[in-house]
């Protein structure tokens, strides 16, 4: 029998992290020879990041022995490492800023950013005077307000719909098919930011919660209902439509993640996943703000970027994040 803590998390986290990286990297370079990265498919590897932290998320909490227990290792593991990627934009980005030193710490924009970012409202003030044209810093953020969100939601719906609750599972396909209206109308009017935050992105999060209250069943008919979500995905995407798909995106990563057992330890040498998700969208920018891309061959400082992404990530994990859990 398949054990829960015997997974391939580590391995999924990596692979949707570099998915992100490489759609950032085609977008955020200009460089015409990087434009095919683009069509990495960062909006599927993010809601990969959902199901997985429904899945986890769920977990974590049932294990703690207590609210305090359980938001005292959530805020953890997400906050530190967060906090330092927004202090460390806002200082080392004066580096690559058209301002001088004294303009820019003089500019109030510096500690607006710090202030908003700091509480996860990275809309608020998105940007730094002078740095990458005034552009978002961290385009990857948003998804922490979001994140952050689910960390409370989770205590509330194990208190209305808990393991032992009989109508647990109708209850949160409820909540489920909810999220989809409101993440489907908000898409049809063409607001697709508004539709990707909270209660649309709900529908990502529940198909993790629900395999993890329903995980004996899972895997004992994981591979028929991976041949399933496989074709559903498939009919989605021809007819433009979100309605099962991110239920059957839950279950391709969670077949995954108890699948392939060969991938098991891929985490021995660190968690590093996090560093490389939150720092690489600021270095891809010094990197493309640098010329980096235009006046040296894009493939080669494609891959030195990615190295330098990783060495970060690796860094973080081991001098900074691992401290605080």
């Amino acid at each position: 029998m398949v054990t829960i803590t015997k997974n391939n998390f580590d391995f999924i986290r990596v692979l949707l992290a570099f998915i992100v990286f490489l759609g950032h990297l085609g977008t955020l370079s200009a460089s015409e020879k990087l434009a095919f990265l683009q069509y990495s498919p960062i909006e599927i590897a993010v809601f990969g990041f959902f199901v997985v932290s429904g899945f986890l998320i769920a977990r974590s909490y049932e294990r703690s022995s207590g609210l305090k227990s359980y938001l005292k290792k959530r805020i953890r593991r997400i906050l530190p490492a967060y906090l330092l990627v927004i202090f460390l934009s806002a200082t080392l980005l004066s580096l690559v800023s058209t301002y001088s030193f004294t303009e820019y710490f003089s500019d109030p924009q510096v500690y607006k950013y710090l202030f908003w970012n700091s509480l996860f409202l990275n809309f608020k003030a998105p940007w730094l005077p002078g740095v990458f044209g005034n552009q978002a810093v961290n385009g990857a953020l948003w998804t922490l307000k979001i994140e952050m969100c689910y960390y409370f939601c989770v205590p509330l719906l194990f208190l209305l719909f808990g393991k032992n609750n009989k109508y647990r599972n109708i209850s949160l396909m409820i909540i489920y098919f909810l999220s989809l209206v409101y993440l489907n109308y908000f898409e049809s009017i063409h607001k697709i930011s508004t539709a990707k935050q909270l209660p649309g992105s709900l529908s990502y999060f529940i198909p993790g919660m629900l395999i993890y209250f329903n995980f004996d069943f899972f895997i004992k008919n994981k591979n028929i209902l991976f041949i399933i979500a496989l074709v559903t995905v498939w009919i989605d995407l021809i007819f433009n439509l979100v309605l099962l798909s991110p239920v059957m995106i839950g279950i391709i990563v969670l077949y995954i993640a108890y699948s392939f057992k060969f991938l098991n330890n891929f985490g021995k040498y660190g968690d590093f996943t996090y560093g490389i998700y939150i720092f690489h969208f600021p270095i891809i920018r010094v990197f493309t703000t640098l010329g980096l891309f235009q006046d040296y061959n894009p493939y080669i400082m494609a891959v030195i970027c990615m190295f330098v992404v990783v060495a970060v990530g690796i860094c973080s994990w081991h001098f900074y994040e691992k401290k605080f859990l």
